[in-house]
């Protein structure tokens, strides 16, 4: 999906010294301890660190972690010798101590700002009332050697014994979002890297602990765990009970946040005495005024959204009827796992958002510039389209998007046609220490290929593979849960972190067991749709990202492709170019309601997979999979593991629950006894 580059013959014999503005120079030299990027590169390769000081900022405010993160974008920049103590999901020291590098804690986090603070040319102050001035602080403070901070921060920062200078002061230059953002592309976008692209939310929500208020009252709630939508109906609950105070609040919650499927709310109809006082689509300007508390739930793609809550999340809407209302009704379109409670003294609002750290460093470090456009506003995706006119093919556009679900698929789709692709980092930490660290050549174990019999084949695949932060942290969980290597599991992961975390894609390639595998996902080098890409630079980003995947011994890829976020199926032309340059024995495709094998263009077996997010979906699954079976041939199930709500101790689970016509297999089994089932050639 790249053009390729024109290089000099200077740059075919020598690694490139990293260019900071919109042109890479070829016949710059490498300066010693610096990045270097390389055309033939996906991301830049860090100095290797030689000694590490650590600061712990996960309870500091987001001021702090913005400090620290751009602080450590400088000085990294000529070597890594910061590190963050930024998530404790995975263990606060089990990535540093596999680094291997010597470091020291320090057990107050200014220690490290005093000690590097002279490495920084001065302050850029953000605008506290206008959050995205914090993304355009980014990008100056990577532009001009400086770091961000907030205007209380400034103060002390000015003060002995950092001695700090602000260079800029953004209070009152923008007015919204898009008037700092074209501000920034305006003045900055040119003397940025055009080499990558980097998106991130200019602050994030904090969770407050707590559950629902002992003043509401559950008043329906799902008890059948349902999960395909039979239950939808527009359900009619009567609010009266709460009438006496100013407002009632409905709060929405998943009545079974253990597996992951939660709420789903269409509209919401609301009436006082049988006057209408609100009626609203989720997603909609008219759903904002009632929106009280959406602690992080998300909204579908597509008009017709809804709403939903899972994973712990909920949301929260306010009603206030006309005084003197004796009879308060709301009709609301739901299903699935629901719980509504409802009350009339106001909770305590989870909404509180702060700047944060992450990501930032790698931006600050490879002077990028960092925006976070929504899609789906026809003035900011204008802008974003902009930006990526303005890039190469084959840039990668690093961190997440605007607007929850409906952002991602919008988002995704567009950049695909720009020929960029994602990779999903904002959450990632330390990516400045981490890129300097070095790949190793490790195969896969390889297995033997069962023979080929009339039974129930299944492979098992986890999810998020392409998620640069769910290889640092999820990813680490489940590989270390003591369930893993008792059954086979693919699991899907970034080529590309040959690149931009070797020492992570070092310890599972190192410690996988033979019924481990690794396969690219999705699309392959990052997550794109196969159909919205151009034609004309498909082939040769195919071929480009190949190379990592033959790197990083990865053969298999799980693809999604969506359109109008609908998943659809690959075209020939596109199977015909996975088969050329990827060379898999077979693809994964999309996550679906349903399984099957289709072989395309004759040749090439594409699996679609049916995704679950518990062990009883997967019984259920592999169940109506052998009632429906003949058994005089074999018959393939791909099943998709929700990574967020199932542990390899699941899946031991759930094979052991299965019969002896069943038989679990690695991918690489799988598209092989696909190819036998089918007479067609087997590919190693």
């Amino acid at each position: 999906m790249y053009r390729k580059l024109t290089i000099t013959c200077l740059a075919l014999i020598c690694t490139l010294s990293f260019s900071f503005g919109a042109h890479a120079s070829p016949d710059a030299q490498s300066k010693k301890g610096s990045i270097t990027w390389s055309p033939q590169q996906a991301l830049p390769t860090f100095a290797k660190a030689k000694h590490l000081d650590v600061a712990d900022v996960y309870d500091a405010p987001g001021d702090i972690k913005i400090l620290l993160a751009t602080l450590q974008g400088i000085v990294n920049r000529e070597e890594p010798r910061i590190y963050l103590f930024e998530n404790v999901e995975e263990g606060k020291k089990t990535w540093l101590d596999d680094l291997q590098v010597p470091y020291q804690e320090h057990a107050d986090y200014w220690d490290v700002v005093k000690k590097y603070s002279k490495e920084a040319q001065g302050i850029i102050v953000y605008d506290p009332k206008i959050q995205d001035s914090i993304n355009v602080a980014t990008t100056l403070a990577g532009l001009k050697d400086a770091v961000v901070a907030s205007p209380e921060l400034a103060k002390q920062l000015q003060a002995s014994p950092y001695n700090l200078q602000v260079i800029d002061d953004l209070q009152g230059k923008f007015k919204d979002r898009l008037d700092a953002y074209t501000w920034q592309y305006e003045n900055l976008w040119k003397d940025t890297t055009h080499r990558m692209l980097v998106g991130l939310s200019p602050s994030t929500s904090v969770r407050i602990p707590g559950g629902i208020p002992e003043s509401f009252t559950t008043i329906a709630e799902d008890t059948t765990q349902e999960r395909d939508g039979n239950n939808r109906k527009v359900y009619d609950l009567d609010l009266s009970t709460y009438l006496g105070q100013d407002s009632v609040y409905l709060r929405f919650d998943d009545a079974f946040p253990q597996d992951g499927w939660g709420a789903a709310v269409h509209q919401v109809t609301v009436q006082a005495d049988g006057q209408t006082i609100a009626q609203f689509i989720p997603g909609t300007p008219e759903e904002e005024p009632y929106l009280y508390d959406r602690q992080n739930s998300q909204v579908s793609a597509g008009k017709g959204g809804h709403r939903f809550a899972d994973n712990n999340r909920y949301f929260i809407y306010k009603f206030t009827p006309p005084a003197g209302t004796t009879q308060l009704t709301a009709s609301v379109d739901m299903w699935n796992q629901y719980k509504v409670s409802a009350g009339n003294t106001q909770p305590p609002s989870s909404e509180q958002k702060e700047p944060y750290g992450y990501l930032r460093d790698y931006a600050v470090a490879n002077k990028a510039m960092v925006f976070w456009l929504d899609s789906n506003v026809p003035e900011q995706k204008a802008l974003f389209e902009k930006i990526l006119s303005g890039v190469q093919p084959r840039t990668p556009y690093l961190g997440w998007f605007s607007n929850d679900v409906e952002g991602e698929f919008s988002s995704v789709e567009i950049v695909s046609g720009y020929s960029v692709y994602v990779l999903a980092a904002d959450w990632f930490s330390n990516m400045t220490v981490f890129s300097g660290t070095k790949a190793k050549s490790i195969e896969a174990k390889p297995v033997q290929t069962p023979k080929l019999e009339n039974k129930i084949y299944v492979t098992y695949t986890f999810s998020e593979g392409d998620n640069f932060q769910y290889n640092q942290h999820r990813l680490r969980i489940l590989w270390d849960d003591p369930g893993r290597g008792k059954v086979p599991i693919n699991w899907t992961t970034s080529p590309l972190l040959y690149d931009g975390a070797p020492a992570i894609l070092n310890h599972y390639q190192e410690t996988a067991t033979k019924n481990d595998l690794l396969i690219a996902g999705p699309s392959g080098a990052g997550y794109f749709s196969p159909s919205p890409w151009p034609d004309a630079t498909f082939p040769d980003f195919l071929k480009f990202t190949r190379s990592y995947m033959k790197k990083t011994d990865m053969n298999i890829t799980y693809v999604l492709n969506r359109i109008d976020g609908q998943n659809i199926p690959l075209s020939p032309s596109e199977a015909a170019a996975y088969q050329e340059y990827y060379k898999p024995s077979g693809l994964f495709l999309s996550w679906e309601d349903r399984y099957g094998v289709t072989i395309m263009n004759d040749s090439l077996p594409v699996s679609t997979i049916r995704g679950i997010s518990t062990v009883n979906d997967g019984k259920k699954v592999l169940n109506e999979a052998k009632a429906n079976w003949d058994g005089k041939s074999p018959l393939f199930v791909s099943l998709g593991l929700l990574a967020w709500s199932m542990t390899p101790t699941d899946v031991a689970a759930l094979t052991e629950s299965l019969g002896p016509e069943y038989q679990a297999v690695r991918a690489d089994q799988y598209f092989s006894l696909i190819s036998q089932a089918n007479g067609l050639p087997d590919k190693p």
